[in-house]
């Protein structure tokens, strides 16, 4: 399962390669360089002596730094190898390359090495779509510097190539002629400088790769992993995924223009590398015991941008939350709505969610006090502007029908949403789970009125509103004759009625039924839903099933995360720590990162978890899955000014230790024992799934 490509970050600066560090990119292919939506390089590509070179590794030493050794040649015959060439890049505003060849003959080596460079500035948008650019483009060597620019109207890109090694420029690249003497060494540092300018001419970056960049990204994470708590346990796998969902929500962080200077985690590399409402909030929820500073600046954030105003264009509308930021060509000329875009129907009711969750593990009073008016905007927003149907239930409609989104809710592609025959209802759509989150956000909200915002009034309406959601969706929502919850109503208020993973959130928000929980619990763990790795999108029988199919048939590990959550939160435990063991084990085949989605083929049919061909990665709420099933394992709950630790673990994990919890009791330590058999049917591993193999067995 070893990764086609190479791909290093810092905040929403990247660079993704192929295996050589070549660029080579398509009109729709996301290699090359990219930083605030654009594409810097589109072409990067290194000969010697008019030869291609062939990769031997690559090491991977930091999120933000590799190193590739590579030979001249082709890879189908071997022979011994004269000369290597070793590649050290870096990523910060734009990146540093190091090019060292090392002559291993006894002669001396007559070279030339070239480097071609070509900057095509593609709008991230313009990739996914196969646009063609509108601009003009211009490419001049200059004082030994090679430049590439774009403009339109005000609208300025540049790419800057320079080298601390004199070099041959011409409007294709740099190129080096040199002699390596025997056992030798040459080399040079090759600098990316990428500058931005705005509407208006506002500079929006415009700086060079410090020197010391490294080392202060180096510092920092040192300083994220040191402050998130400690983990040991008997289960090696489980120990790499924790240091590995560590470092890549690390590596997302970026400051965004909108949070001045604050830090916050983009969603996914390579499509998704900015600002998401929505992931944010989820990511935050999934971090809070682990990191309750992203929580704290994500409320932040995104209570200051929140939508004041009726905007169709941005499908905005008053106390409603942000769903994308962009600050690419499109966006600056109104061709996207990104700027930002309010097109996201659960991210408003999460925020609620987010700002009762924090506070309940923080105690940090004065940020539910200072972000009173916004959450209560928010809620107001659930009833004055998401009621569509104005039949009480949260729906979703774009008004912007040319570059909106027609989905708004997490499972936001086209064919997501559909009945059992496979066909899609029109719009308004009311999913099922939009009504849990405005079910819990209710409730949440009456907490904080109660306790912090002086208005039981308040409180009392909320409840008594959430109450009223609760009964009117379990009867509305039940399929009877499959004893489940319907994927939502369609515009005439009748049943979707597709089986889908959404049913685990609906447990997570607390909107269902006690009596009812045990069926919905079934058929999280039942073979139509659960494939032995985790739970599908949607069941394997449904019309639209397709086990690589985006929303219909994969697996994601944050969709699971929350499923698991929501079975522990009605007593699920044995259920709960089978999602967790399914996930974890399929972390194990990933080096410890969860991509975006996987296949959602049974475990008897194939022996590890598929690849998902697009899937991003890193992405942020999955790095955020395997810290939320541990807080789920360990039964993690605040209490007061106490966390309650509860575990349910499986046996294969033998022992576990998380030291120096964060919250408002300060830092606590929780234990547990893996004792929960969750291999049913002999599908797992045996270092997870069998009791005999548990350290702690007798």
């Amino acid at each position: 399962m070893a990764e086609e490509r190479v791909q290093i970050l810092d905040g929403n600066t990247f660079v993704v390669s192929d295996a050589q560090g070549d660029i080579q990119a398509t009109a729709s292919d996301p290699s090359g360089l990219f930083a605030l939506d654009t594409r810097f390089l589109s072409r990067w590509v290194l000969t010697v002596n008019g030869e291609r070179l062939t990769a031997l590794s690559t090491d991977d030493l930091h999120y933000f730094e590799t190193r590739f050794f590579l030979v001249p040649g082709s890879d189908t015959v071997y022979t011994d190898a004269k000369i290597t060439v070793i590649r050290q890049r870096a990523v910060t505003a734009g990146f540093r390359e190091q090019l060292t060849v090392l002559n291993h003959d006894v002669e001396p080596a007559e070279l030339t090495v070239r480097v071609e460079a070509a900057a095509d500035f593609a709008d991230l948008f313009e990739v996914k779509d196969a646009l063609e650019k509108k601009g003009t483009h211009s490419v001049d060597a200059i004082g030994g510097e090679l430049v590439m620019t774009y403009a339109r109207e005000s609208f300025r890109r540049s790419t800057t190539v320079s080298s601390t090694q004199p070099a041959e420029v011409d409007d294709r690249g740099l190129q080096f002629s040199f002699v390596v003497g025997p056992h030798g060494s040459w080399s040079t540092d090759l600098d990316v400088r990428v500058a931005t300018v705005g509407p208006g001419g506002r500079p929006l970056m415009s700086r060079a790769p410090a020197d010391d960049a490294g080392r202060a990204a180096l510092a920092d994470l040192e300083e994220w992993i040191a402050d998130a708590p400690r983990l040991t346990c008997d289960w090696d796998s489980l120990a790499a995924t924790y240091r590995r969902s560590l470092v890549d929500l690390g590596a997302l962080r970026f400051s965004p223009l909108i949070a001045n200077a604050q830090g916050l985690p983009a969603a996914g590399l390579p499509w998704f590398m900015t600002l998401f409402g929505r992931d944010s909030i989820l990511t935050s929820l999934q971090a809070l015991p682990f990191n309750p500073g992203l929580a704290a600046t994500t409320l932040r954030v995104l209570g200051d941008w929140q939508g004041n105003r009726v905007d169709d264009f941005r499908d905005e509308d008053p106390g409603r939350i942000l769903h994308e930021v962009r600050y690419g060509e499109l966006t600056a000329f109104q061709e996207r709505p990104h700027s930002p875009y309010y097109g996201s129907v659960d991210a408003t009711p999460l925020y609620v969610v987010l700002m009762d969750e924090y506070e309940r593990w923080t105690g940090d009073a004065d940020l539910v006090r200072e972000f009173e008016m916004e959450s209560r905007a928010a809620l107001r927003w659930i009833d004055d502007y998401a009621d569509l149907q104005d039949n009480g239930y949260v729906s979703y409609r774009t008004r912007n029908e040319e570059t909106g989104l027609e989905n708004q809710c997490w499972k936001d592609s086209w064919d997501s949403i559909c009945y059992r025959d496979g066909r899609l209802p029109g719009f308004p759509r009311a999913t099922c789970e939009l009504q849990g989150y405005a079910y819990d956000a209710k409730l949440r909200g009456a907490r904080l009125a109660r306790l912090f915002w002086n208005d039981a009034a308040y409180a009392d309406e909320l409840e008594r509103q959430a109450a009223d959601l609760k009964t009117r969706f379990n009867r509305d929502f039940w399929v009877e004759d499959g004893q489940y919850y319907a994927l939502a109503l369609d515009a005439d208020g009748s049943q979707v009625d597709a089986l889908s993973s959404n049913i685990g959130h609906l447990l997570w928000s607390g909107i269902v039924d006690t009596d009812r929980a045990p069926a919905i619990a079934e058929h999280l763990l039942g073979p139509r839903l659960f494939s032995g790795w985790g739970i599908r999108t949607l069941a394997e029988g449904e019309a639209r099933y397709n086990p690589i199919g985006y929303h219909v048939g994969t697996i994601w590990p944050f969709d699971n995360s929350f499923a698991a959550w929501g079975l522990r939160r009605y007593g699920f435990k044995s259920e709960a720590a089978r999602v967790a063991a399914g996930i974890l084990d399929a972390a194990d085949f990933y080096h410890g990162r969860l991509p975006e989605a996987f296949g959602g083929y049974d475990r008897t049919q194939t022996r590890y978890p598929v690849r998902y061909p697009t899937a991003c990665s890193p992405q942020a709420w999955s790095t955020g899955a395997p810290l939320l099933l541990l807080r789920t394992m360990l039964g993690l709950e605040p209490m007061g000014d106490h966390l309650i630790v509860d575990p349910a673990l499986p046996v294969g994990i033998g022992r576990i230790e998380l030291l120096d919890i964060p919250g408002r009791w300060g830092r606590i330590d929780a234990f547990g024992r893996g004792l929960v058999d969750v291999d049913r049917g002999g599908q797992l591993r045996p270092q997870l799934g069998d009791a005999s193999s548990s350290p702690h067995r007798g």
